[in-house]
């Protein structure tokens, strides 16, 4: 699990931006949480807090976790992630 502020790179005037953490991660995408509803295709940024400079993502899929959580899946079309935390896998 990683700390990771997760924002909108192009929401029509809409402004989002949300501290959360990731359920699933590899240097090809992850998974958060968020308290969002995002749509597949959407263009987001997500910057680790610590690990490693920020990736932009395209959204995969939203789910329904609860009420007010959704699990989203995002992949880095970009290229692979440079975190510390997937440093420490790849090198072992």
């Amino acid at each position: 699990m990683v700390v990771v502020r997760l924002s909108a790179i192009e929401a029509g005037g809409i402004e989002v931006e949300e501290k959360t953490y990731t359920d699933n991660l590899s240097s090809r995408g992850v998974r958060v949480c968020s308290t969002h509803r995002w749509q597949p295709g959407d263009q987001v940024e997500v910057a680790p807090v610590d690990q490693g400079p920020p990736m932009q993502g395209e959204v995969v899929y939203c789910e329904r976790f609860d009420k007010s959580r959704f699990f989203v899946g995002l992949k880095f079309p970009r290229g692979r992630a440079p975190w510390r935390v997937l440093q420490r896998y790849e090198n072992s």
